[in-house]
């Protein structure tokens, strides 16, 4: 497995959790294990592949905008979780923000789908491809426990 295909599986994950989420209503146990699960999804997501992907594309003068751009939408989908959770589940606010997240997500996956793995693949030899993916689960699955 190359950093790509490890970095895919998660994609798919995040995007199957922010449509799921879209489908609760109200304050109901089904949108608290929705959020949950995207939220710990995308906070281990990020910071594995900020830790093991990100910084290390960071070496080359090429991946320093790539990654300062990924990490950016990071950040901006973090914020959007914090206001999540300071709002009430049932709130009108709270499904409009949500749905924003859902868009964000969509669009950041896309983005890096089809324009920074392509970019980042001509920067990475096949080996780091794989030390990569490597160091990448490690982290993810570590992130995943804390969560």
């Amino acid at each position: 497995m190359n950093i790509f295909e490890a970095l895919r599986a998660s994609h798919d994950r995040q995007r199957g959790y922010a449509e799921a989420l879209l489908q609760t209503h109200g304050d109901s146990a089904e949108r608290k294990d929705a959020y949950q699960r995207l939220k710990a999804e995308l906070q281990a997501h990020e910071t594995a592949e900020e830790r093991c992907f990100y910084i290390p594309l960071m070496a080359h003068d090429n991946g320093v905008d790539l990654s300062r751009h990924a990490i950016s939408e990071h950040h901006e989908m973090d914020e959007m979780m914090e206001e999540l959770d300071a709002t009430e589940m049932s709130s009108p606010s709270w499904l409009a923000t949500a749905k924003k997240l859902s868009e964000k997500v969509h669009h950041h996956l896309k983005e890096e789908e089809h324009k920074f793995f392509q970019a980042a693949g001509k920067l990475l030899d096949d080996k780091q491809k794989q030390t990569l993916a490597d160091d990448y689960l490690t982290e993810y699955d570590k992130q995943l426990v804390t969560a």
